[in-house]
């Protein structure tokens, strides 16, 4: 899963997390991607820093610089749609399968690409791995044909 950082017609940003980008530009094409403020199906990719996370819980990097505002500030919409909270019921299961990823796997932290390549190439013991790498290395890992899967990861169910 990927979350990116989107803006609508109305220059109103909101983040969604898509499968892939292609998953993303397929949903827009075919107007399934709204804008939660004022529910405009014009909605593209908009700049956005990369946070990925160094730590299991934390928030990315706290020198990420965030994309700068349009020009121009968008007109409050008449109509405001509060943005929909995710399902208690995904979160449930976010958070369960979190649990089970650390029960059941070793946290390799930003190790993750090289373990999973000592891993694939059996210089290490086949298990499951956790941890973080950058876009690059995950693409990299991919075209290499080691399969690897982005889970969003919650806050605990404990915490």
């Amino acid at each position: 899963m990927i979350s990116f950082s989107l803006r609508c017609d109305s220059g109103h940003q909101f983040d969604s997390w898509f499968r892939s980008s292609d998953a993303f530009e397929s949903q827009a094409r075919a107007g399934l991607v709204e804008c939660p403020h004022c529910g405009s199906a014009k909605v593209e990719k908009a700049l956005m820093a990369p946070a990925v996370a160094r730590v299991p819980g934390a928030k990315g990097r706290p020198d990420a610089v965030p994309a700068p505002a349009p020009a121009e500030a968008a007109p409050a919409p008449t109509k405001a749609v509060a943005p929909k909270a995710m399902p208690a019921e995904l979160v449930s299961l976010l958070q369960r399968m979190r649990a089970e990823v650390e029960k059941n796997c070793d946290y390799v932290g930003n190790q993750f690409a090289e373990e999973a390549r000592r891993i694939h190439n059996g210089d290490a013991d086949e298990r499951g791995i956790y941890g973080e790498a950058t876009e690059a290395e995950a693409e990299a890992l991919r075209d290499e044909g080691i399969e690897i899967g982005n889970i969003p990861w919650l806050p605990r169910a404990d915490s």
